[in-house]
């Protein structure tokens, strides 16, 4: 069976709990705590040594980044539909992710690491990057569904969270009307689940 080293109130680790929901893959959850740098210690550095987490095992093989193991449980587990193998659907969906790591993380992500948990991150910076992004993405969903491709991949996934959270980092959505709508939809699919900050349609 699987296994994910697992923080509930982390969007990363959040990403694959979601994905293995709407697969309806069985995992164990191995929850760790954060709070006591459980994450730094030797066991973890030994599966992690940037000692972050999600941590993913299958059997013998271990997988770190959250983005990573969207696209190695969709290669494995799902079919081409959440991460097509055709050179422009995938060069498509992988440009989400590189976004999901880069403009979201240091946008939305951070700001709801200084708001919410006190991280010394510069939140004006990280908030007014949010407000950078979000308006291309909301352009971009006023004119379709979905990220790509016209239906739910692992972009959507990967976007997801720290969008859906960004209000924790006082990074308003109220004015933008399709990632809300785009919120709605990923509620609707079939298995979806919450985690705190992010309730069940």
């Amino acid at each position: 069976m699987l296994k994910l080293h697992d923080l509930s109130l982390s969007g990363n680790c959040y990403k694959v709990r979601l994905f293995l929901a709407l697969l309806g893959i069985e995992c164990e959850f191995i929850a760790v705590d954060f709070m006591a740098g459980q994450h730094k210690t030797p066991e973890y550095l030994a599966l992690n040594p940037r000692g972050e987490i999600p941590i993913l095992q299958d059997e013998d093989f271990t997988l770190c980044d959250s983005q990573a193991i969207l696209v190695y449980l969709a290669s494995k587990y799902a079919s081409e539909a959440w991460l097509p193998q055709d050179a422009v659907g995938l060069g498509q969906v992988m440009q989400w992710l590189s976004t999901a790591a880069n403009e979201i993380a240091r946008g939305p992500n951070d700001a709801r690491l200084a708001k919410k948990f006190g991280y010394k991150l510069d939140l004006a910076t990280a908030q007014k990057k949010a407000h950078h992004i979000l308006p291309i993405v909301d352009q971009h969903l006023s004119q379709q569904n979905w990220l790509t491709l016209g239906r739910p991949t692992i972009a959507d996934i990967a976007c997801f969270p720290y969008i859906a959270l960004a209000p924790e980092g006082e990074v308003m959505l109220e004015e933008y009307g399709a990632i809300n709508q785009w919120i709605d939809r990923i509620k609707q699919l079939p298995n979806f689940v919450g985690m705190p900050g992010i309730d069940a349609a």
